[in-house]
C-alpha cells in the first residue's frame, strides 16, 4: 500500500465529515505538480517494457499530511490545520522518520497577498484559515490555506521543499478500517472517549451545551484489535491524557503503522488494482489533483515496512504571557531535529538523541 497511502487514510482520524484534497507541490510554487518527484538515475529500464509507474522517485522525499477541521455543514467554514503530520523518507526511500508539530506551535507566517494576509506570528493552525481567505471569494480556499501553511513550515522547519501535500478528513476511515477486517494496535495507556458510548454510537451533548453525558468508550491498554469507529475515536482523544495534544499526536503516529502493517499483511503494495479498487471507494472523502498517482507513491515506497518507520517524540511546553495561554514551544532538542531532518541528517540525531524516538 505504501507508507504514503497508509498515512494519508490515516490521517482522516482528525476531522469528520465533508471532502479532503491532495496537492502536490513544489518548494515555493505548486505550479508545477507533475515534477514532484525527481528522476532517479538508476531507474529500472527494459528494451521491451517501459518502467513500472513511480519507478523515477527518487529520495529523499519531505510529506506534508494536513487533518483540517472542516466543518462542512457551516457555510464559509475557515479550515484549521487540526494535526500536522510530516514524513521524511530517507534517499534510498526504505526508511523513513514520522513526526507531528502542535497545532498551537506558535510560528512566524510569511506575508500572503493572495489572501490579504500581512504577515505575523500565530498559532500554527491558524495558518490554514488566514491562507483560505481568497481575495474575491465568499467561500474559504483550503488550497490557498494549504499553501501558506507549507510555506510557514518551511520557514520554521529549514525543509525547502514538500515534494508532495495531503488536506484531507476522516470521513472513509471507518469503511477502509473495516475493509481491512480493523486493525491491531498496542495501546500504550487508558484512554476514555468524549465522543462515543460503548457502542459506538455518538454520546449527545449535555441539555444547554456544554460537555457531552452519558457512558463512555474505553480503550485499555494492551494489544487490541479495534474496527473502525474505535480506530477513529481513539486516535482523536486527548482531553485527559498526561501530554493532551501531544499524547493524541503519537497515537496517530501509532495508527499509521498499524494501517501499513495491516496494509502489506494482505498484499495490497502488490496488488495495484485493489488498491485502486480502495481508493476509488473513498473518492468522496480522498481525492487527489495533480501530480503523481497513489499507484506511483506506492510502488515507490514498495521497501518501507512498518519495521522501518521510526515514530519521533517532539517534546514542547506551553508559553503564555500575564498567564494567559498563547500556544506551545517545542523544546531546543526537538527544533535541532528539524534542522537535522533539513540536511537529511535524521539518523545521526537521533542516535545522539535516542529518547526522542518513541518505543512504546
Amino acid at each position: 500500500m505504501g507508507l504514503w497511502i497508509a498515512a494519508v487514510v490515516a490521517l482522516q482520524v482528525l476531522i469528520g465529515g465533508g471532502i479532503a484534497w491532495a496537492i502536490n507541490s513544489r518548494s515555493k510554487s505548486t505550479a508545477d505538480p507533475g515534477a514532484a518527484a525527481t528522476p532517479a538515475a538508476s531507474a529500472p529500464a527494459s528494451a521491451s517494457a517501459a518502467p513500472p509507474a513511480g519507478a523515477d522517485i527518487a529520495g529523499p522525499l519531505d510529506l506534508l499530511l494536513i487533518g483540517v477541521d472542516t466543518r462542512v455543514s457551516v457555510p464559509g467554514w475557515e479550515p484549521h490545520a487540526d494535526t500536522v503530520m510530516l514524513l521524511h523518507v530517507t534517499e534510498d526511500l526504505k526508511s523513513a522518520y514520522l513526526y507531528s508539530l502542535p497545532r498551537d506551535l506558535r510560528v512566524k507566517m510569511p506575508a500572503f497577498p493572495k489572501a490579504g494576509f500581512g504577515g505575523g506570528t500565530f498559532k500554527l493552525t491558524e495558518a490554514m484559515s488566514r491562507g483560505s481567505r481568497a481575495s474575491g471569494s465568499a467561500e474559504p480556499s483550503a488550497a490557498l490555506g494549504y499553501e501558506l501553511l507549507a510555506k510557514t513550515l518551511t520557514a520554521y522547519t529549514g525543509i525547502k521543499e514538500f515534494q508532495a501535500g495531503a488536506i484531507l478528513n476522516f470521513g472513509g476511515l471507518a469503511e477502509l478500517t473495516d475493509q481491512l477486517g480493523g486493525i491491531d494496535l498496542v495501546i500504550d495507556r487508558k484512554v476514555t472517549s468524549r465522543h462515543r458510548k460503548p457502542d459506538g454510537s455518538l454520546r449527545p451533548l449535555a441539555r444547554g451545551g456544554g460537555d457531552y453525558t452519558g457512558p463512555q468508550a474505553v480503550y485499555l491498554p494492551g494489544k487490541r484489535h479495534l474496527v473502525g469507529w474505535q480506530a477513529i475515536d481513539y486516535a482523536r482523544q486527548r482531553y485527559g491524557l498526561p501530554d493532551g495534544d501531544y499524547d493524541r499526536t503519537r497515537h496517530q503516529r501509532q495508527l499509521v503503522k498499524a494501517l501499513l502493517a495491516k496494509a502489506l499483511d494482505q498484499g495490497l503494495s502488490n496488488d495495484p488494482a485493489k488498491l485502486e479498487g480502495i481508493i476509488k471507494a473513498l473518492s468522496e472523502t480522498l481525492v487527489y489533483v495533480g501530480g503523481r498517482r497513489p499507484v506511483e507513491y506506492a510502488y515507490a515506497l514498495r521497501d518501507l515496512t512498518p519495521a522501518k518507520v521510526t515514530l519521533v517524540n517532539l517534546p514542547g511546553s506551553g508559553v503564555g504571557r500575564g498567564g494567559g495561554y498563547r500556544g506551545e514551544q517545542l523544546t531546543k532538542e526537538s527544533r535541532d531535529f528539524l534542522k537535522a531532518v533539513a540536511r537529511n541528517q535524521a539518523a545521526q540525531y537521533l542516535a545522539s538523541h535516542p529518547k526522542l524516538v518513541d518505543k512504546s
